[in-house]
């Protein structure tokens, strides 16, 4: 889902540009230009380069823009017409490893920008006869960039990848969900203890607790995709501060109608154009709702390794499927290795939505300029959740097995069965019961037998009934 930054040696073949600082050499064959080679040798910093579904947004910017333009008679057609073409290529999947500026970089993301500006740039000369690194008849500033700025195209691509991926991550959420949801029903009638602070509790059932899980990560993904809906405002048109400074008549309606025919996204102009530059609140937003859900897997994740502890001196009441030896040392130890890996996800997660936090009260005055590193958070919590949703969905939740014999020797020795003589003999006795189970070792309903308040059967009947109490409601 993301590029690797290119990095080429000193001995390699050159060509020489010039912006407004000088000279500087590009490697002959590279697709992008000076201002992203100078920003390559600036920002050595993570070896990462740019999300892939960051890439194509911003590519779709460069295409609705040739468009409007062309419309307004601002940008002659042949050159619309190769601009187009060249970041429909960049859509399609080619050239992404012309995207070559780290992930950290210069502030608001002008560095991108110019390197897709640059890439377009030079298919499109090339294509209409000119050559690379000569900017004749398209210029990256004047043509592929106009009526536009950094400061609007920048979080409109963060904007539309996020939008991208957040299908995706609520497609995996509910893809789990429905694999609990069908665990619930074939569990429904497994009887097994309750606990509460970890201590023993009044019966439930064993699908009782899947079913929940169910319901749980339904609504997170409901959650998430509920950030669709602002996620919708742009501020593209408002180019360098909201003012819409350089661009035609209509431009901001016009651009975000095209954008929304190439996504098909309900997109639409941002009520204040300056805001969606300033305020990345929207954005926070989405990563607080992820960081909900990768709370809530946490969670379950970590209920579902307690569940499985073991196989003999842990809890036992599930197995889960054996996808790989468990020790270098110990033969024949199967760990919960798909599980782990999630809690390790989810942590990582919790990390960048923190990031993203800081970085959304950073912005200062008309913009944001963290906003390279805000969107690389955001689109990595998105897709790394994603993945690992989707993996433990395939490999871990078919091959679940409960033990349910265990299960029931559980519920049938828990203490909190006392709880069930609390409307025939009182809260007080039933406590003293549960006093002389726990210090004697001798079951609850072999007590409730000896001291005649109900017979073994009864009592079983009753456990089995206050287990699935509620089912029908």
């Amino acid at each position: 889902m993301r590029t690797s930054c290119r990095r080429f040696p000193h001995s390699m073949t050159t060509r020489i540009e010039k912006d407004s600082l000088g000279e500087y050499p590009v490697p002959a064959d590279a697709w992008y230009g000076i201002q992203t080679a100078r920003a390559v040798a600036n920002f050595p910093i993570s070896g990462r380069g740019p999300d892939r579904d960051f890439i194509i947004a911003h590519a779709r910017i460069k295409i609705a823009a040739a468009r409007v333009n062309a419309r307004a008679d601002w940008l002659e057609a042949p050159l619309a017409q190769e601009i187009e073409r060249a970041a429909g290529a960049i859509v399609d999947g080619q050239y992404h490893g012309e995207f070559v500026v780290d992930r950290f970089q210069a502030g608001a993301g002008t560095s991108h920008n110019m390197n897709t500006n640059e890439v377009i740039a030079n298919l499109a000369n090339v294509a209409l006869g000119g050559e690379r690194g000569v900017y004749r008849p398209v210029h990256p500033n004047d043509h592929v960039n106009m009526g536009q700025s950094t400061n609007d195209t920048i979080p409109t691509a963060i904007r539309l990848a996020a939008l991208a991926k957040l299908g995706r991550l609520a497609g995996a959420t509910h893809d789990m969900a429905r694999a609990f949801a069908a665990l619930g029903v074939r569990e429904r009638e497994t009887v097994k203890s309750g606990r509460t602070h970890l201590q023993d509790a009044v019966p439930t059932t064993l699908g009782r607790e899947f079913s929940a899980y169910a319901w749980t990560l339904q609504r997170c993904a409901r959650r998430i995709q509920d950030a669709a809906i602002d996620l919708g405002d742009l501020g593209i048109g408002g180019s360098a501060v909201g003012t819409g400074l350089n661009t035609p008549p209509h431009y901001a309606k016009q651009i975000c109608a095209e954008l929304a025919a190439l996504t098909g996204e309900a997109l639409r102009p941002a009520h204040d154009l300056s805001a969606q530059m300033q305020s990345m609140a929207d954005i926070m937003q989405l990563s607080a709702a992820v960081r909900g859900l990768a709370l809530e897997l946490t969670r379950i994740a970590n209920d579902l390794r307690l569940l499985a502890s073991g196989p003999r001196t842990g809890l036992g009441e599930i197995r889960l499927p054996a996808v790989q030896p468990g020790s270098s040392i110990m033969p024949g130890k199967v760990n919960p290795v798909m599980l782990e890996m999630l809690n390790q996800v989810c942590h990582q997660v919790i990390g960048q939505d923190a990031a993203v936090a800081a970085m959304t009260q950073a912005g200062q005055l008309e913009l944001n300029v963290m906003m390279p590193a805000l969107g690389s958070a955001l689109f990595d919590m998105m897709d790394w959740l994603t993945h690992a949703i989707a993996a433990v969905t395939a490999r871990a939740l078919p091959g679940i097995v409960a033990d349910r014999d265990r299960c029931l020797a559980y519920a049938h020795t828990s203490v909190g069965l006392a709880t069930l003589l609390n409307r025939a003999i009182g809260y007080s006795a039933a406590a003293r019961v549960a006093q002389e189970s726990e210090m004697t070792g001798r079951p609850i309903a072999e007590l409730v037998a000896a001291h005649g308040l109900m017979d073994a059967a009864a009592f079983a009947d009753l456990v089995a009934r206050a287990a699935t109490h509620g089912d029908d409601s």
